[in-house]
Formats: structure tokens, C-alpha cells, sequence
């Protein structure tokens, strides 16, 4: 999970192909209220990407041309973070953190016109080598990513996502793309266009992107939306264009003349970004030569992805006592009919091959698989070679409950991972020892070791009070704006919580692991699972089963 943002100013907005008014005031001017640094934007991606942060920084303006000459426009480029401007009418490079950077610009300190400030906020789970965001290639592209590619781009073993991403996208015909079809015109004789390239990954993904030869903006989520990016139009309080994972807790509205009744307080300044992939075309109007963006919506290319947005899932009530091998194989042939869209989103790393035939099986097959995906692609870890040094690293984390879905998750990648790895299981209570889930959460790790007796599971005991949470809540509130609820609020907390993996666990104090003491731990893992999800898809809960007994599958 990485942070990324973007701010944007000095140029005007045309936002009419998307029905958001820029020149409406909020209903309630907040402008004053909502003053936020670079610094503390900076602050809250940090925390989303620990291992290393950048910003790059670049100015465009229009050169002033004769009626008929096509537009001209100059660019300045800043890397922030190792403090060298490129700034002379020659080509200059300079390898920074194994990135070339390259600029061209007309003059000797930033210019006038638009400003783009890119941060990128990393943490790395894959590549051999440390990277830092905004990447920026040769030809002055600048991306900064916050996503895993799973398949759709080819990633070698020791290169990063982002890395792979940026040199898919620089092969892009950036510069000879019609916005309007997306197809390559002129001489250029690639295939692929950036909408493309993004619309055949996969895996989760967030996204900013600035194609410099056609002065282009592209930014966008996945069609699922698993990675977050925030956004903030342009208004009349705060003209500036922002795009961001997290929002600080600085640009976070409370009145409590506006609360309302499912929530906590109302946020006007950021919205979440709707899924999709975005681009704004820069020019200059021949008026008064400001630069202005056009901001456009593409469709996805990809048509196993577009059959599996619009897939709906057809209802099969078995009648009593059809619990048979016709029942299964009724649920196949639903399946079946439905799985084109699937075929090249469930194409596996080689390994585990098992034979599936239940709808159960298939289930099953598809959470190992994607177990395998989330694991054995990560190489941050794997330059460990000792055995005992591994054994300390634990590099993966379960939010474990002890309910059906961390269960489930846990005994799947007991067999997916390397068993001399530890595996950290966080749970959370706010009632101590007698909470429920930690309860049940005891009783899953004895089952755990009991199917799994070389595996070593540490159960991360984390306590909480809810009272004395003030001043995390504020903090949390940002995490999860806009929602706002304070049933977000209560689920983003424990989830907070957990993802620290701050808290106590049971240390043996005797050869015979007869007795323990309690002492504190902090997990260490890059990688957190959490099986939010499955609960409902397998009917887990004691409200189905309820359901069931008034009203059978149809009330269920």
C-alpha cells in the first residue's frame, strides 16, 4: 500500500464532459477553514508508505505564438527530494535512486502558469532494488502508483510494479494518441494506448500519471475501486485540483451545526474518485493564454473486464433435499456461462494445480490462488537467506478474528507460504480477555497449531478503550474520509488498530512450552490479509441462518 497525491494550480478546469460545476460555491464556504501544507499532505501518505518519500514538482506555460502558429508551451522540472533542478536548454541526466531524469526548459528558475506537484509515498513489497516515487523515465513521464500487478503487464522477478508500469506506459504512443478513440495516428505502429495498459491490469491499483510530449494528465482507479483516490474538483473557495489516497486531518470539515444523524461530522472537500480511468489534455486559450485542461472519461478496452463489470449473479434455490450431485452440477453450468470473464483474471502463477469440480472446490482454488499471488510475487522479503533470520522477519499478517473468513485465510496460506516464516495473527478487543472475538480467536490459533504443527502463529493480543481513543479518532476520521459514519468510524478503528500490530503475546518461558508470560510485540509484516468478505458470501453469520429457518433460501 503506497500514498500518492497531486496538486494542481494555475490552470483553469473544463469539466462539462463529467456534469461537475467548478464555479459553484460549496453550501457551506469551508475555504478558511480547510488551509492544509504540502507538508501535511505529505505527513498522512507517509504513513501509507513508510520505506521512502518524493515529490516532483513541474511548471508549464504557453509561449506566446503568431495567429496560425501552433501553441507552444515551456516546462520546468524540480526533483524535491534530491534537490536538483534541471533547468537549461540542453538535455541534462541524472541518475537518482536508479531513475534517469531528464528536462528541457527555456529558463533559469520555475516559470509562471500551471504548477503540478506529484508525492509519492512508497512502501515496497516487490523488486530487488529501492525504489522512490514519482518515478520519472527520460522522456519526462511521471507516475506515481499505489498498486500490485498480478497479471496483464509482464513484472520480471526482480523489478518493482511501479517500475514495470512506467516502462509500459512510456511505450505507449503517448504523444500520437487521439483522446477521442484512443487509437495510435501517424506513423507510430504500436497497439497499445495508455487506456490500454490500464485497463489490462490486474490487480488493484490507483493511479497519476503525466505524459509530457502531449502535456497530458491520466489518473483513475480500478474498475472495483480496491485502491483509494480521493479527489477535489475545483470550486470557487479553493481553485486548486487534488487528487490523493488519504486526506490530512487538516482538510477535514467539522461544524456541529451540520452534524448528521448517522454520522460524525459532514466533509465537503474531498469525494471519492468514481472507478475509471480520467485524463485532462492540456491547451492554451488564444484569449488570454491561460492554460486550460480538458478532463475526459475513457471506457475500458478490455472486454473480460467490461463482461465482468456488468456480470450479475443469477439465483439457483435448490429444492429440499436436491443437496445432490445435480445440484452441483446445475451450479456449474452457471458458472460455466459465466466464466469467460474469469478465464484470464484467474491465469495463476505455476504451482498448486489441484483438481476442482464443486462450486465449494472452485472457491476455494480461487482464494488459494489469489493467497499465492499476494505472496510468493513479493521479493522484498526473500533476499533473506538465513533460516533464523527469516524465522524473526514474518513478513505476512492475518486480521484474525478466529471467525470462518481469517480461518479460512489463515490455513490457505499455511500452505502457500514457506514454513519457516511466522505467521502474525492480529486481534483486536475492547473488552480484554472476554470479547468474543478473542475468544474465538484462541480457540482458531489451537486449531491452527493442531493442522499446522511446524508453522509458528503468534497471536498479536491488541487492547483498546474506546474512551480513551480521542485522539485517535480524528486521525482515523481522515483515514477513511468521506465516509463518514460512525459505523465507519468504529470499524475503521479496529481496523486501524489491527494494521499497527502494536500489542502482547505469549512468550515461553520453559522448554516444555508448559508456561508463558505476557510480553509486548510489534509486528513487523509488509503484508496484511484480512478477509472482510467472506462471511457473507458463505453465509456465516447467525442472521442467514435465522433467515434461513423463517423464509428458507429466498429470505437468506
Amino acid at each position: 500500500m503506497c500514498g500518492i497525491a497531486l496538486v494542481v494550480s494555475g490552470c483553469r478546469l473544463d469539466l462539462s464532459s463529467l456534469h461537475v460545476d467548478a464555479r459553484a460555491p460549496s453550501p457551506h464556504p469551508v475555504h478558511e477553514h480547510l488551509e492544509f501544507s504540502i507538508d501535511d499532505l505529505k505527513a498522512a501518505l507517509r504513513r501509507r508508505g513508510p520505506d521512502s518519500l518524493g515529490e516532483v514538482k513541474v511548471f508549464i506555460s504557453s509561449i506566446c505564438s503568431n495567429p496560425g502558429e501552433e501553441q507552444q508551451f515551456e516546462c520546468f522540472v524540480e526533483r524535491v527530494d534530491c534537490g536538483v533542478a534541471f533547468q537549461n536548454q540542453n538535455d541534462q541526466h541524472e541518475m537518482a535512486n536508479g531513475r534517469i531524469l531528464q528536462s528541457h526548459a527555456s529558463c533559469s528558475s520555475p516559470i509562471s502558469g500551471a504548477q503540478f506537484c506529484f508525492l509519492g509515498a512508497t512502501l515496497q513489497l516487490r523488486g530487488l532494488n529501492p525504489i522512490v516515487q514519482p518515478l520519472m523515465d527520460a522522456s519526462r513521464n511521471v507516475l506515481v502508483y499505489n498498486g500490485e500487478i498480478f497479471g496483464g503487464i509482464h513484472v520480471e522477478y526482480h523489478q518493482n510494479d511501479a517500475e514495470a508500469l512506467m516502462q509500459a506506459l512510456g511505450n505507449c504512443c503517448a504523444s500520437n494518441v487521439s483522446l477521442d478513440t484512443n487509437t495510435c495516428v501517424g506513423e507510430c505502429k504500436r497497439e497499445s494506448t495508455i487506456v490500454d495498459v490500464l485497463s489490462n491490469i490486474q490487480g488493484p491499483w490507483a493511479i497519476i500519471y503525466f505524459a509530457d510530449s502531449a502535456k497530458t494528465l491520466w489518473f483513475g482507479r480500478d474498475a472495483f475501486g480496491r485502491r483509494s483516490l480521493l479527489v477535489h474538483w475545483p470550486t470557487v473557495e479553493d481553485s486548486r485540483f487534488l487528487l490523493s489516497s488519504v486526506s490530512p486531518a487538516s482538510s477535514m470539515f467539522h461544524d456541529s451545526g451540520h452534524d448528521n444523524d448517522n454520522g460524525t461530522c459532514e466533509v465537503s472537500f474531498w469525494e471519492e474518485l468514481p472507478c475509471g480511468i480520467y485524463s485532462i489534455s492540456f491547451d492554451a486559450r488564444s484569449t488570454d493564454g491561460c492554460l486550460v485542461g480538458e478532463v475526459k472519461r475513457h471506457e475500458w478496452t478490455n472486454e473480460s473486464l467490461k463482461e465482468l463489470i456488468e456480470w450479475k449473479r443469477t439465483c439457483i434455490v435448490p429444492k429440499p433435499g436436491d443437496i445432490s450431485s445435480s445440484y452441483h452440477e446445475d451450479l456449474l453450468s452457471q458458472h460455466e456461462s459465466n466464466s469467460a470473464c474469469l478465464h484470464n483474471l484467474q491465469s495463476v502463477s505455476e504451482g498448486i494445480q489441484a483438481p476442482v469440480s464443486t462450486p465449494a472446490e472452485i472457491l476455494l482454488d480461487a482464494l488459494r490462488k489469489s493467497l499465492i499471488r499476494r505472496t510468493s510475487l513479493y521479493t522484498i522479503f526473500q533476499g533473506t537467506t538465513s533460516a533464523s533470520r527469516k524465522a524473526e522477519l514474518g513478513p505476512v499478517a492475518i486480521l484474525f478474528s478466529g471467525g470462518l473468513d481469517s480461518m479460512i485465510l489463515a490455513a490457505l496460506l499455511d500452505e502457500c507460504l514457506d514454513a519457516c516464516y511466522e505467521i502474525d495473527l492480529l486481534n483486536v478487543s475492547f473488552d480484554g480477555c472476554s470479547a468474543p472475538d478473542r475468544i474465538s480467536a484462541k480457540a482458531g490459533v489451537q486449531e491452527l497449531t493442531r493442522i499446522a504443527p511446524l508453522r509458528r502463529w503468534k497471536l498479536v493480543e491488541i487492547d483498546a478503550d474506546l474512551s480513551n481513543l480521542t485522539s485517535e479518532t480524528k486521525h482515523v476520521m481522515s483515514l477513511i474520509n468521506p465516509a463518514n459514519t460512525y459505523m465507519d468510524l468504529n470499524i475503521g478503528i479496529a481496523l486501524w488498530l489491527a494494521s499497527g500490530g502494536d500489542g502482547w503475546i505469549y512468550e515461553s518461558i520453559d522448554k516444555d512450552d508448559k508456561f508463558h508470560r505476557r510480553v509486548k510485540y510489534k509486528s513487523q509484516a509488509k503484508i496484511l490479509l484480512v478477509g472482510s468478505g467472506a462471511d457473507e458470501q458463505c453465509a456465516g453469520y447467525g442472521r442467514h441462518r435465522t433467515k434461513y429457518r423463517q423464509g428458507g433460501y429466498a429470505s437468506a
